[in-house]
């Protein structure tokens, strides 16, 4: 008994069962809206908390404390992992951090293509933010999976390729995704910006003192017109850090979400806004123009734009590809690039008004992401059996 309690606590506390976790809530969620419960699941999701008064303006349904709350310590998360890798990871140097750069680019801009050539002129034509996007959190748990069969080098620059792709997410939220900028709110969090950054230069240590300003720059951001997860980033980038072996400020910080995170907001997230009734014209959504336009640019676009990227980089001596690794271990990746999940569904629910378009653009990413997860494990798994029997011989 006490060798299995400790086999399942190891599993627990391993990134895997963040990955598994995440699976279990989409499929209960899944499970749920097709059945009687689905009526009282979005009851309860549309269920009003807070308070408001003349000057204060805090009621809002419970979808949207989740989408647009707890949504923004996650994004308080990935600022910190960006912050850490620019100062000190993957991103420090030029020479490092062009590769995963470019072909972040490559894959976000390739997709958005093909997106906007299957929808042009339509009215889902705004959705082309959708296919952008890469799921940090599930596919690192599937290259996770690989363990020693594939380079070390390939999940770095995985980690480093997904940060990058998360911040041009970030990028495209704010200026294309965002209503009528108000800018005396926009005023107010600027100075709440202010006092961090006086903070940071006054060096203080205590992470969870920059959380206090950083509420109300979540509230002034989130009445601003910007969305309001955005001011999770802007926050991290004030936490002091540095390069050496003392564990900074934004490091304990960064260690104390990872697990809430991971392990609670994440399937929190996923588990209320996966939770989709499925229609025949759902199923014959998947291959409209929205349909194809997610499948066609996170199945094909994603890895088209990453592999194309990173050999012209390697080509042209701008950038060196992952220590021991070959074009077809950087297809793989680019595949499980293709997860868009999280931010893809983030994005889907802000790029329409049309409830059948919002659900029909989250059924096309659940099924386009199972998809190239399991192409991109089995590619990588197959490059590296076939590098061990090289080896072998």
């Amino acid at each position: 008994m006490s060798i299995n309690f400790r086999i399942f606590k190891d599993f627990v506390h391993s990134s895997n069962f963040g990955g598994v976790l995440l699976f279990l809530c989409v499929i209960l969620s899944l499970i749920i809206a097709n059945t009687s419960l689905a009526v009282p699941l979005q009851n309860l999701l549309d269920t009003k908390l807070g308070f408001e008064n003349e000057t204060i303006h805090l009621n809002y349904s419970l979808s949207m404390w989740i989408n647009d709350g707890l949504m923004a310590v996650f994004f308080l998360l990935v600022g910190l992992e960006i912050k850490r890798e620019i100062v000190e990871g993957e991103l420090s140097s030029p020479k490092k951090a062009v590769l995963p750069i470019v072909a972040a680019i490559g894959g976000a801009v390739v997709p958005a293509v093909i997106y906007l050539v299957c929808n042009s002129g339509s009215e889902t034509a705004g959705g082309w933010g959708i296919p952008m996007a890469t799921d940090i959190a599930f596919a690192l748990a599937v290259i996770s999976l690989l363990d020693k069969r594939i380079p070390s080098s390939l999940k770095i620059f995985l980690a480093a390729l997904a940060i990058v792709d998360d911040l041009i997410a970030i990028l495209v939220i704010a200026i294309f995704y965002s209503s009528g900028i108000e800018f005396v709110y926009l005023g107010l969090a600027g100075v709440g910006m202010i006092i961090l950054i006086v903070m940071n230069r006054l060096n203080v240590k205590n992470p969870y003192l920059y959380l206090i300003p950083g509420i109300f720059i979540w509230y002034f951001v989130h009445h601003s017109g910007i969305h309001a997860t955005i001011a999770g980033v802007l926050v991290a980038m004030t936490l002091p850090t540095n390069d050496t072996d003392e564990t900074s400020p934004l490091e304990r910080l960064e260690h104390a979400l990872v697990k809430p995170v991971n392990f609670l907001i994440i399937p929190i997230f996923a588990f209320a806004n996966t939770n989709i009734t499925i229609q025949n014209e759902m199923i014959e959504g998947l291959t409209s123009p929205l349909g194809l336009g997610i499948s066609m640019g996170l199945i094909f676009g994603k890895p088209v734009g990453i592999v194309t990227t990173s050999f012209l980089c390697s080509r042209l001596g701008i950038g060196q590809l992952p220590e021991n690794s070959k074009i077809m271990h950087i297809l793989g990746l680019g595949l499980l690039a293709g997860i868009g999940f999280t931010m893809s569904i983030f994005i889907s629910m802000l790029s329409f008004d049309n409830q059948i378009f919002i659900e029909e653009a989250k059924l096309s990413v659940l099924i386009t992401s199972l998809i190239a997860g399991i192409l991109g494990y089995v590619i990588l798994k197959f490059s590296g059996k076939r590098k061990s029997r090289k080896a072998e011989g």
